[in-house]
């Protein structure tokens, strides 16, 4: 027995939202990141407002380097 069209209606219009709604969220975070893509799994790295190393950080490696022969 086949199934009426007006029942699969109610499930048309929920895909269609969805749809909407994921395109208009991914438009919304192009247009907040300056037109750039989106990042994926930003780490707290990435997230650090501080680009400049604090004093002392070249000192911080356990690792010494052997002098160069020149």
């Amino acid at each position: 027995m086949p199934v009426p069209f007006e029942t699969l209606i109610p499930y048309g219009i929920i895909i269609v939202m969805f749809g909407v709604s994921g395109a208009g969220m991914s438009k919304i975070r192009h247009m907040q990141n300056g037109g750039k893509r989106a990042r994926r799994s930003v780490d707290q790295w990435d997230r650090s407002d501080n680009p400049v190393a604090p004093p002392g950080f070249d000192v911080n490696n356990p690792w010494r380097v052997e002098k160069r022969m020149s």
